[in-house]
């Protein structure tokens, strides 16, 4: 029996660090796709298109060893929960990874360059993102349940600050009518990072449900 119980704790742990590593990717691929839009940098945009792969894999591999470990050990209880949260974070992350290569891909696109206010207020929505993203993975790692409720209970702020980019990038396309295209760009990375803090906000839910059982999803935001 106690055989059987640290093979059980062996794996969900490994399950573990395989999603905070995924998470960490994540989060760094959030960043860089950022920075490669702030700096126009071509050449680094196409790497963090391409370092999206790696983030694909690790999907697969958590999906495959979470449903090989509730095949093999029939886990119940608190012991369930963590499998399945973990195929579940490890999707919205690479939702996440998704829209961090979309970012990186339209940065070639740019035709025009932005201006310095408009890559200003998208690295701010970009930094708000990924520390988001940032506090929910290192409320998995630290089974912070709290710390996870903190993430979800701030979903709006991102929100807002979206909506205050796309009015000032709208604003921006009527005082420069030939930049129309860029501007556009500009809407589709807002958005992009607004839904990286959605998913943030899903995985803040799932580790608080690993955590205490509580599903926040029906739970009003104070």
């Amino acid at each position: 029996m106690d055989h059987t119980l640290k093979a059980v704790d062996t794996d969900l742990e490994a399950l573990s660090h395989a999603v905070a590593a995924m998470g960490d990717l994540a989060v760094a691929q959030v960043r860089a796709a950022v920075d490669v839009f702030v700096r126009h940098d071509l050449p680094a945009a196409e790497k963090v298109v391409r370092a999206d792969n790696a983030v694909d894999i690790q999907d697969i591999e958590i999906e495959r060893n979470a449903v090989r470990f509730i095949a093999l050990r029939q886990p119940m209880a608190d012991d369930l929960r963590r499998p399945i949260a973990a195929m579940k974070i490890a999707m919205q992350l690479e939702r996440c990874g998704d829209l961090a290569k979309n970012i990186a891909k339209r940065v070639p696109r740019l035709t025009a360059g932005t201006t310095e206010a408009q890559a200003d207020i998208i690295a701010e929505l970009g930094r708000m993102a990924s520390e988001r993203l940032a506090a929910v993975i290192n409320a998995y790692r630290n089974d912070d349940a709290q710390g996870a409720y903190n993430v979800w209970l701030k979903d709006t702020d991102i929100d807002e600050r979206h909506d205050s980019v796309v009015r000032e990038i709208v604003a921006g396309m009527a005082a420069a009518p030939d930049a129309m295209g860029d501007a556009i760009h500009l809407l589709f990375i807002a958005k992009n990072l607004e839904r990286i803090g959605d998913h943030a906000t899903n995985v803040a839910e799932l580790v608080h449900y690993q955590i205490t059982g509580t599903d926040l999803s029906n739970r009003p935001k104070l």
